[in-house]
């Protein structure tokens, strides 16, 4: 399985530069299945202290991770795609099938 994270946004003061909210998605891939998660964090006024313009995505990421549980949601999407591969719920009805 492979996953991946992405910040895909970033909310910011004009005045100061400083980011207070984080846009991010968490998507896992194994074979034809995937699952996806989308959240933000925010932090308080003045939390990170690094300017917009100095960020990278590596540095967000961290700041994320600071505040969501990475491995749980790691093992969520794990546990959503191996639901997809072994379904244990169907829907549908028995007449009309071929």
């Amino acid at each position: 399985m492979t996953t991946t994270w992405k910040i895909t946004n970033l909310d910011s003061n004009t005045a100061d530069g400083f980011v207070f909210c984080a846009h991010w998605t968490c998507t896992a891939v194994d074979g034809d299945h995937s699952a996806s998660a989308y959240a933000t964090v925010s932090w308080a006024e003045g939390t990170p202290v690094v300017p917009y313009a100095n960020l990278t995505e590596a540095t967000v990421l961290n700041w994320v991770w600071e505040s969501v549980d990475k491995a749980a949601t790691e093992a969520s999407l794990a546990a959503q795609i191996a639901l997809l591969k072994n379904p244990v719920k169907a829907s549908g009805t028995p007449w009309g099938q071929a």
